[in-house]
């Protein structure tokens, strides 16, 4: 009974990867090397005689490096005051909550909030009374990629540094080192592999997102933009478009080559001792005034988001208003997106948390299927490879002549699969955690495997099942290159619409749907804070 309750889960998930991962990979495929009905390389011969996509592959490499050293050096700084300084508790916990604040808004609205921010008419602008730089092409993507990473890359340095043992200073210390090597070898040294893995995730995101060129590109054309174009240009061009895609996943597969190479670099300590940092007034106040001003920095062009919707009219009228609220709920149109972006980012969570689940059960808690274990750890390397928008565009080229395609079904399988490495990993590490002989006493008492799971594993594991939950859920709600493709007139998500909005210049609309997708995002996240804190007052 216990192998057919396995063997019937395994073989769900594995159709659900080879409906939406193998054949749209393999049409994908199929596309860039079919002309004329037959096998060729032309298609590539065709893209490349353009000279377009050298210059955007150049472009997307140069400003997703700099960026990505830009990146974790500013993470590093934030990660190094919440972890080795004196500040109190509260600050620190203000540091954590700011940092990650932009992942709850989509990065196409990173764009909007810097033209309005940083143009001749912008908010900063006039509050400095100077425009800092232009933010079209190379300078503004810089700073948005940098606002669009710096919470991942935070998140991993921060997580890496909670685990340093810190009396490795004191031991320095007593040694002589000075504070330069000291640093170096109880901190830095520890990091490398870390602050190696955060460049390359920082590279990688920054190479594959489609928001921000989107509306602050301008003339400097990057490969995700591209790719847009010759998918819903003017002249579609399906095979070229998958020709694209298939280059925009060489950084890809690269990035996941040098990540399990910088496994070997991580360091492992024994037993982890948390000692009393020593005093260091200036240190501690460097630290605030630097993380603080970098924190602003960020943080800053997110104002104009929240200001403008409430103005008459931006820059000219600045009379508070709430006509331009109203006018949005008025919009059936407008009220029918944001319903189908709860609905859409509510139901992936919900069946991506039962998929992740369900797969990190059969890897981590059955001993059954050696080499479903193996399918299904490369299966979440692989979704972790593959960038929204190339996920995207399979996904068209392989339901755009069946019932799913322009259907919400579609979408949801789409987050799913975009998703699923990083819940999944986090799951698996919950469950491999867990003691090993439940299943086995549970056999002994006479229960099957599944009221084991119900009974004894699911409450152990609600926790990370919340955290699943909302991290699918926000996602759901921000993510823009992959729906791009799929989502029709009829099932239009908020990220979607806003890259229509921006056609039409109706900048009020884009911040309030914004608005609406921050609101909504913090609900989750309060909702998911309260459930710990009464899980952790009961236990």
């Amino acid at each position: 009974m216990r192998n057919k309750q396995i063997n019937t889960i395994f073989s769900g998930i594995l159709i659900f990867f080879a409906l939406f991962i193998v054949i749209p990979a393999f049409l994908l495929f199929k596309n860039a090397f079919t002309s004329g009905g037959g096998f060729s390389f032309k298609n590539f011969s065709d893209v490349f005689e353009q000279g377009q996509l050298a210059k955007a592959f150049f472009n997307s490499v140069k400003v997703s490096s700099i960026r990505a050293f830009i990146t974790t050096v500013l993470a590093f700084v934030l990660a190094y005051t919440e972890n080795f300084t004196n500040l109190p508790q509260g600050l620190k916990k203000c540091i954590r909550t700011m940092a990650v604040f932009p992942m709850l808004l989509p990065t196409i609205t990173y764009g909007f909030a810097i033209i309005y921010s940083f143009g001749r008419n912008g908010l900063l602008t006039q509050v400095f009374h100077r425009q800092f730089f232009d933010f079209y092409g190379f300078k503004g993507l810089i700073f948005g990629y940098v606002i669009y990473t710096l919470p991942i890359s935070f998140t991993l340095i921060k997580n890496t540094m909670s685990y340093i043992d810190k009396r490795y200073l004191i031991v320095s210390r007593i040694m002589g080192d000075n504070c330069v090597k000291s640093f170096n070898t109880a901190i830095l040294q520890p990091l490398w592999g870390t602050i190696a893995v955060s460049l390359v995730q920082s590279f990688f995101l920054s190479f594959t997102d489609f928001g921000i060129p989107s509306s602050i590109g301008g003339r400097y054309i990057v490969v995700a933009e591209l790719l847009y174009n010759t998918m819903l240009g003017s002249i579609p061009n399906f095979h070229q478009g998958a020709v694209i895609a298939i280059m925009m996943l060489l950084p890809s597969i690269v990035s996941i080559l040098i990540l399990n190479y910088l496994q070997r670099f991580n360091v492992r300590y024994n037993k982890i001792s948390q000692i009393e940092l020593k005093k260091n007034v200036v240190r501690d106040a460097a630290c605030a005034v630097l993380s603080f001003a970098i924190l602003f920095c960020v943080l800053s062009i997110f104002l104009v988001v929240i200001v403008s919707p409430f103005v008459s009219e931006w820059p000219y009228n600045k009379a508070f208003t709430f006509r331009h609220l109203q006018s949005v709920f008025a919009d059936k149109a407008l009220v029918h997106v944001f319903t189908n972006s709860l609905w859409v980012s509510l139901l992936s969570a919900v069946f991506g948390t039962a998929l992740v689940y369900a797969a990190a059960l059969v890897t981590a808690r059955s001993k059954i299927h050696p080499h479903g274990n193996l399918v299904i750890e490369s299966m979440a390397q692989i979704t972790n490879t593959i960038p929204g928008m190339v996920l995207g565009i399979a996904f068209l080229m392989a339901f755009r002549r069946t019932p799913l395609h322009n259907t919400i079904i579609i979408i949801i399988a789409c987050n799913l699969v975009h998703f699923f490495a990083t819940p999944y990993l986090m799951m698996k590490g919950t469950l491999d955690k867990m003691n090993s002989s439940w299943e086995t006493t549970a056999t002994i008492l006479g229960d099957n495997w599944i009221k084991t799971v119900v009974r004894v594993i699911t409450p152990n594991a609600v926790g990370t099942l919340l955290e699943v939950f909302c991290y699918l859920f926000i996602n759901g709600m921000v993510t823009v290159s992959a729906v791009v493709f799929i989502a029709g007139a009829k099932t239009m998500v908020i990220t979607t619409k806003i890259q229509e909005l921006q056609h039409f210049a109706k900048f009020n609309e884009i911040f309030i749907l914004s608005i609406l997708i921050l609101v909504t995002n913090l609900l989750i996240k309060t909702a998911k804070g309260v459930f710990n804190r009464r899980k952790s007052a009961e236990g």
